[in-house]
């Protein structure tokens, strides 16, 4: 089952300010996000719960992916960036090369 699709809509934050219970109920029901202006310029958003857990969630993925990323680049953390780009790109063009040599070896063995 798909789950409902969610709206979000622009309020004035006069309109936050004066109809504060209303505006709860409504995001409190997990179909609509608020993104909240002031003169017409984005400044908040109001979210339910499940969202803010949901935003919570991807923040922790994205740090776990930057520490990977670290635990990665210490290793050459004092080798210049051209070194390794010659270096990726020498190792890219062998792997092509053998994908080439391998895809011959089938076009050949396919032979009758």
């Amino acid at each position: 089952m798909r789950e409902p699709e969610i709206l979000t809509r622009s309020i004035d934050i006069a309109t936050v300010e004066h109809e504060v219970d209303a505006v709860v109920d409504e995001v409190s029901t997990e179909t609509t996000r608020l993104r909240v202006e002031r003169a017409g310029i984005p400044v908040a958003a109001i979210v339910s719960i499940k969202d803010l857990k949901r935003l919570k969630q991807l923040d922790q993925e994205r740090a776990e992916r930057w520490r990977v990323l670290e635990a990665m680049r210490a290793p050459f953390r004092n080798v210049p960036t051209e070194e390794i780009e010659r270096e990726a790109e020498k190792a890219v063009a062998e792997v092509r090369a053998e994908m080439r040599a391998e895809r011959a070896a089938a076009a050949v063995a396919a032979m009758p």
